[in-house]
């Protein structure tokens, strides 16, 4: 349980610098340049997971033996994809369909993926301790 705890702390710090980089980026394309709210989450988004992949994997999981880096960063990408998925469908529906604004939406759209990245990330990319193994420390 120490473990995980500990796994987690260091996912929130790498997730606050990526948040910082993803909330900062978003910020200044849409208010300094103009681009509309959706292509600057998607491009924020895409540069935060880059530093999300190098720290993540560097500081946080620990590295399967017998999966080669390129298979890890496959893996690494799809489970990112589908995390931009659902971080711009909560941006779309948040300021489309609710009214809110793109920034507020922003902060609920990354818990939501923040969730999605450490359950599937440590499900398939991490080699310290199996989800079962978790699970019956917590109880």
């Amino acid at each position: 349980m120490k473990k995980l705890i500990a796994q987690i702390m260091k996912f929130g710090v790498v997730g606050v610098i990526a948040f910082a980089i993803d909330y900062g980026l978003l910020a200044l394309l849409t208010e300094a340049f103009g681009v509309n709210y959706l292509v600057s989450a998607t491009i924020s988004f895409t540069v935060s997971v880059v530093f999300n992949y190098v720290a993540s994997m560097r500081y946080v999981f620990k590295h399967k033996e017998g999966m080669s880096r390129r298979r890890e960063f496959v893996i690494f990408v799809v489970l990112s994809i589908i995390g931009l998925v659902i971080n711009n469908a909560c941006m779309w529906a948040g300021v489309e369909l609710l009214g809110v604004h793109y920034l507020i939406v922003k902060i609920g759209a990354t818990f939501i993926v923040m969730v999605w990245n450490f359950v599937t990330r440590k499900i398939f990319l991490d080699a310290g301790d199996e989800p079962g193994e978790i699970l019956s420390d917590i109880e």
